[in-house]
């Protein structure tokens, strides 16, 4: 069975946005939010709220996702997070 993948933002305490993959975000949620995910997940910026997810078939696919939000301005990855909130309520 192949594993699927998630491309995800994660909104952090100071109001930055941080965008990951992962193969089970729940666990990788939990990992920044206990402060042994990322370095740039520091006690400064927990707790982390997830804001954004996608579902992408292969690691690859979402590692360009990833490097695609990463590369957006701060106003459009918070038009994205508000269009999938919006989806979310639908």
């Amino acid at each position: 069975m192949k594993k699927k993948w998630t491309v995800y933002i994660v909104l952090c305490q100071d109001k930055t946005f941080y965008t990951g993959i992962s193969n089970d975000y729940m666990k990788r949620l939990e990992k920044h939010n206990s402060g042994k995910g990322a370095k740039y997940i520091n006690l400064k910026r927990r707790p982390v709220k997830l804001v954004y997810l996608e579902a992408k078939r292969s690691i690859g696919d979402a590692l360009r996702r990833e490097l695609k939000i990463k590369k957006m301005s701060k106003i459009n990855k918070i038009k994205l997070t508000l269009k999938y909130k919006m989806k979310k309520v639908k």
